[in-house]
């Protein structure tokens, strides 16, 4: 008789992929947010890249991007031993958007606002 262990990051996973709430667990923290925009760029092109570009670990990248890859929001394409992650249309339309949010929060003039930021 044989059975199938999940670690507790499987389930992590699977959680946040399958629950409601899964946008809330993305998309409002600022590391898989900047993941996404940084897809945008020409010279990202790799999951090492990203993980520097955003300082974050390049097993937490994987995961996050594969999270993306499940929702539907990147892709991956082998070449030779090299794994491309793109953005795909969905991908860059929500990329696009954050980054407009991102502008419009830098021009709002908001008294001690740098100070917020910084806690």
């Amino acid at each position: 008789m044989s059975f199938h262990k999940e670690t507790i990051g499987e389930m992590r996973v699977k959680k946040k992929i399958s629950a409601k709430n899964s946008f809330e667990d993305l998309f409002l923290h600022s590391k898989p947010v900047k993941m996404l925009i940084s897809l945008r760029m020409d010279d990202i092109q790799y999951a090492t890249q990203v993980s520097k570009h955003v300082d974050c670990t390049y097993s937490h990248t994987v995961k996050v991007l594969d999270i993306f890859k499940n929702l539907g929001l990147v892709k991956f394409e082998k070449k030779g031993r090299i794994k491309v992650v793109k953005l795909t249309d969905a991908g860059l339309e929500i990329a696009h958007d954050f980054e407009g949010l991102n502008r419009k929060f830098k021009r709002i003039n908001v008294p001690m606002r740098d100070e917020m930021l910084k806690k």
